[in-house]
């Protein structure tokens, strides 16, 4: 063996040697990488065997726990992104495949992060998972209240609504889980919160004292369904809403009550009748009548001619004397209550709806309320035929500025030679509201152009027949939602007679081609305030009494024995 020979073995044995220690190196430093991953995040697998569907499911749950597990010190930053998908996409999305886009994709990222520091899943938070899953509707799915936690009033983002930030959020000392305000009404702001509530009456502000841990809230309000009317809503006093956890700062009681306080305007349009009912007293019902009179009625923009108008149906709502939030303040009183609810419940135009309610309150229930407080006493109509010989009454409705029935008299004869006893009155703002309903609920039939004084119909008693003459100028659909619907929902008859062109005085203002009436509904988009001025208070009519008989003969056939 050559000496060379030898010596080129071991020097390739050292390298090999080499070799082999860089690799057994390389491999340590995977293994130790590794066990240091998986110590790490226990929850997580090397190779995944889900589909994307079920990574996205998987993803979406510990997120989702992440939001009830929280400390009863509030929601930290991370709750910015919700469980929502960020363009306003509803629960149901969440089970789309995350493949679908590249946005969803980056969405699933975000909830992966959140898992991260979420921990070990629980069967509360699988549970509240699978609840906002099956949950497609507007309404926020309910939070899973961990035991001794504190209850966090959070609302779920709802489609189109604005991401909310950490000062949105509060922590109640109460079991309320709503959130302090709802905004999503078409007609009404309102706020509904309890626990130890502070009304500073001379700053217009309630002020709720949450847990001292939990963020601030602030909402601003004013009280009147009439949302959107800029107006109108300009003639209401702003209320302030919020929660602090410093009970220090907290305005200090003067008075206690221990009732709840309902609090809203009688500003805006009221002094109307049709506004009086439709935006104050048909939502005050609705919203008090829970109570059984054990609330504390709080308003602002008091007229005390409006508190002696509707004295009775006040205190048929409220055993307590209304508080008049102006006079509240000048005095500098803070009351004190354990719940309150800022603004009130409207559905729509003079109705209550049924499945909105929140105590299954409809329409009815509300004519009745009427009929009992004010002691009328007929519930049903005079029939055709039930042998007492008595002629049913019509009363119609004389308007006095606007939209009069410039042939009356020759109306009233119709209607008596049909079969009915008539009666006349014009309505009026000053008129008691006892006598009025007491003048209507002894009539079997009501009739007047469409106006204000219509909603006098609702002290009629139910099965009695309600006619409504439309102006021209297609404002049928007004006519129908503001008269036509509610009486529908009373229990009356109603019958709409729409007016030719012939019998309105507009036909003397304008040539016969003009646009007012070849396309009076174009005329619509110019805004309401010309539609008022020219349609409605622009014209007055004259009934063609030929074409308006059956009208007659129809209401006075409604009264038929049945």
């Amino acid at each position: 063996m050559k000496p060379g020979g030898s010596s080129g073995r071991l020097h390739a044995l050292r390298f090999e040697s080499q070799r082999f220690r860089l690799l057994t190196i390389v491999v340590g430093c995977f293994l130790i990488s590794l066990t240091f991953l998986l110590s790490s995040r226990p929850d997580a697998t090397v190779f995944s065997t889900l589909s994307p569907r079920e990574s996205l499911e998987d993803a979406r749950m510990p997120a989702m726990k992440m939001l009830h597990r929280s400390s009863s010190g509030g929601l930290t930053r991370d709750f910015h992104v919700d469980i929502l998908p960020q363009q306003g996409e509803r629960h149901a999305h969440m089970q789309q495949s995350v493949d679908q886009t590249a946005e969803k994709t980056e969405w699933v990222k975000d909830t992966v992060i959140i898992q991260e520091v979420a921990g070990e899943r629980s069967e509360e938070a699988e549970e509240a998972a699978e609840r906002v899953a099956a949950d497609s509707g507007d309404e926020a799915a309910p939070a899973v209240e961990e035991k001794n936690q504190q209850q966090l009033p959070v609302k779920l983002q709802d489609a189109g609504e604005p991401a909310r930030t950490p000062e949105q959020t509060v922590t109640s000392h109460s079991v309320d889980r709503r959130p302090l305000c709802d905004f999503s009404d078409f007609r009404t702001d309102i706020c509904d919160f309890s626990g130890d509530v502070r009304m500073a009456a001379n700053t217009s502000e309630f002020v709720v004292v949450v847990d001292p841990a939990a963020a601030a809230v602030s909402h601003k309000v004013r009280p009147y369904p009439r949302k959107g009317d800029a107006t109108c809503m300009g003639r209401v006093t702003e209320i302030t809403v919020r929660a602090t956890g410093d009970a220090a700062v907290a305005p200090r009681c003067t008075r206690a009550h221990d009732v709840p306080a309902v609090a809203f305007s009688i500003g805006g349009y009221t002094g109307n009748i049709f506004h009086d009912f439709s935006d104050v007293i048909v939502p005050l019902y609705n919203t008090v009548q829970r109570y059984r009179g054990g609330v504390q009625l709080v308003m602002a923009n008091v007229a005390s001619w409006w508190l002696v108008k509707y004295d009775k149906l006040l205190r048929e709502l409220s055993r307590h004397a209304p508080i008049d939030l102006a006079k509240a303040g000048a005095a500098g009183d803070v009351h004190c209550f354990p719940s309150a609810v800022v603004s009130l419940r409207a559905h729509r135009e003079l109705i209550i709806e049924r499945e909105r309610s929140l105590d299954g309150l409809a329409t009815p229930d509300f004519t009745r309320f009427l009929r009992r407080a004010l002691s009328l006493p007929r519930d049903a109509p005079t029939r055709l035929g039930d042998g007492t010989g008595r002629r049913p009454r019509l009363l119609v409705i004389s308007r006095g500025r606007t939209r009069l029935l410039l042939n009356l008299d020759a109306v009233v004869r119709a209607a008596e030679e049909v079969g009915f006893e008539v009666v006349v009155n014009e309505s009026d703002v000053g008129n008691s509201i006892e006598q009025v309903g007491k003048l209507i609920n002894s009539c079997d039939a009501l009739l007047g152009v469409h106006g204000a004084g219509l909603t006098n119909m609702m002290f009629l008693p139910p099965g009695a027949t309600m006619v409504q003459v439309v102006p021209w100028g297609g404002l049928q659909w007004i006519a129908r939602m503001d008269y036509g619907e509610p009486a529908a929902a009373m229990g009356l008859n109603y019958i709409q007679y729409e007016i030719a062109v012939a019998e309105s005085s507009l036909k003397d203002k304008y040539p016969a081609g003009d646009e007012i009436f070849t396309n009076p509904t174009g005329l619509h988009k110019r805004g309401f305030a010309f539609m008022k001025q020219t349609l409605m208070d622009g014209q007055d009519i004259t009934i063609d009494v030929t074409r308006f008989r059956p009208v007659l003969q129809q209401a006075l056939d409604n009264l038929a024995t049945k």
